[in-house]
């Protein structure tokens, strides 16, 4: 069997429809569904059951999906062990971070690499998921939290401090409990964010405005005077349009940890672009 081929039927497995798959792989959508029409009929079985809610495996496919698990774990291992071999300084990289840390943080140190490194090409992943290491979804990771994985190298790249903004001009809270004071937070699926929590236990009768889990529109509600607003420091002070609000303590802060596989841990361009983040941040 072609690995391809599998790469296609793994693909709609994890999206569950056709245009999902065709994004992870970077192909048109028609073009996976004719693949895949044709790896069923080389197969002699209906691997997927096609209804309103997308793509189902069938019992068939059920059980060959870990099968197909196992040749995509090894062949991505064929990969990285190639790619950790590459010493000279040129080729992909393909980094992910939230939103604000690659816009704020991130690209400037990548400037001053890629034009120190001409023959490095970084590609910036903001995005709110995880993506895995170990299917070469990203070279390197940054997040704020220690990654579990066994295979991962990771480090402390940065400790992040946190702030309470508001719109310039705005008033003060008059009521310490926060009484009819307008909130921008996280949205539900992070209330328990540390931030979060600190927020509504310093102002527990504060009512919530707007929710988001996008760091820049938080930044950006706040600005336009909606409410206030816990941010990440780089953040907030980069916006002429905010000032730190005292609440009395500041907001807890988070650590922001770098991780790639262990089997790119020879790869020059990859060792020296994390040298030289986790250089610069610390001297920021």
């Amino acid at each position: 069997m072609d690995w391809s081929d599998v790469k296609i039927f793994l693909a709609v497995a994890r999206a569950g429809s056709l245009g999902g798959a065709a994004r992870l792989t970077g192909q048109s959508q028609p073009t996976m569904g004719r693949r895949l029409r044709v790896l069923e009929r080389e197969v002699g079985q209906a691997l997927f059951q096609r209804g309103k809610d997308g793509f189902v495996l069938t019992d068939e496919g059920a059980s060959v999906l870990a099968h197909s698990e196992r040749m995509e774990e090894e062949a991505l291992a064929f990969e990285r062990r190639l790619a950790g071999q590459a010493q000279q300084l040129e080729g992909l990289l393909r980094v992910s971070s939230s939103d604000w840390f690659g816009v704020h943080i991130l690209t400037p140190v990548f400037a001053e690499f890629v034009q120190q490194h001409p023959l490095v090409n970084i590609e910036l992943i903001t995005d709110a998921r995880l993506f895995s290491l170990a299917r070469r979804e990203a070279d390197l990771v940054f997040r704020i939290q220690p990654f579990d994985e066994a295979d991962v190298v990771q480090r402390k790249a940065v400790h992040v401090a946190y702030r309470v903004y508001r719109a310039k001009g705005t008033a003060h809270p008059v009521r310490s409990d926060g009484q009819g004071v307008p909130l921008i937070t996280l949205d539900s699926a992070y209330q328990d964010f540390p931030d979060a929590a600190w927020l509504r236990k310093k102002l527990p009768k504060a009512r919530v405005a707007f929710g988001s889990n996008s760091r820049e529109a938080q930044a950006r509600m706040c600005a336009a005077g909606v409410g206030l607003a816990v941010l990440p420091a780089p953040l907030g002070d980069a916006c002429a349009a905010l000032e730190v609000v005292d609440l009395g303590g500041l907001p807890p802060g988070r650590d922001v940890w770098v991780g790639f596989h262990r089997d790119l841990r020879r790869l020059g361009r990859l060792r020296a672009l994390v040298d030289a983040t986790v250089e610069r941040l610390s001297a920021s």
